[in-house]
């Protein structure tokens, strides 16, 4: 087995392992912590395939700023806040989230319907980054190249980092609302 496949195992695992303790654990401090190691395994598997500025983008905007902004969040937010955040924790499925729940199933529906029905191959400027086999040129720009690999081989990375990314935003503002039902 070579190197280059024993380091993607290794972070494949840490980040599996960190993102499963991000989820399950009920201490939001350590939860936080671990969410830095998963975001950090993330990059050096981005490393791993050669995705260098989605790598340095992930650090640099998740691990940096989003992070940071949740970590301020938890610090600001007040005791009241995080225990009331305990209690809906503990309820895992009631009526009130029903709507969200169906939401979310039929949204997942209609993105595998997309998926199996679309023919990414026969798209005009995926025949063109197939066409110079997502190589750099001399002759092009580096924010071409950036563009064909974000929207071809790394879209789904991105996507679900611009999820994250509103997620994180999201229960951000929702953690730091101070004096007002949570």
């Amino acid at each position: 087995m070579s190197l280059v496949k024993v380091l993607f195992y290794v972070m494949a695992f840490i980040a599996t392992a960190s993102a499963v303790f991000v989820a399950a654990t009920k201490n939001l401090v350590r939860s936080i912590f671990m969410f830095f190691i998963t975001l950090f395994a993330l990059a050096g598997l981005y490393v791993l395939a050669l995705a260098d500025f989605v790598a340095i983008t992930q650090i640099v905007i998740y691990v940096g700023g989003i992070l940071v902004l949740i970590l301020f969040a938890f610090m600001l937010s007040g005791k009241e806040t995080l225990n009331a955040i305990g209690e809906l924790r503990s309820k895992f499925i009631s009526i009130n989230k029903l709507p969200a729940l169906l939401l979310a199933g039929l949204f997942l529906i209609v993105l595998l319907n997309m998926i199996f029905k679309l023919d990414a191959d026969n798209l005009g400027w995926v025949k063109k980054a197939q066409a110079t086999h997502n190589m750099i040129l001399p002759n092009s720009s580096m924010t071409e190249n950036i563009g064909i690999n974000l929207m071809t081989k790394y879209l789904l990375p991105f996507e679900a980092i611009s999820v994250l990314l509103m997620v994180a935003l999201v229960g951000a503002a929702h953690l730091s609302r101070k004096g007002r039902s949570a």
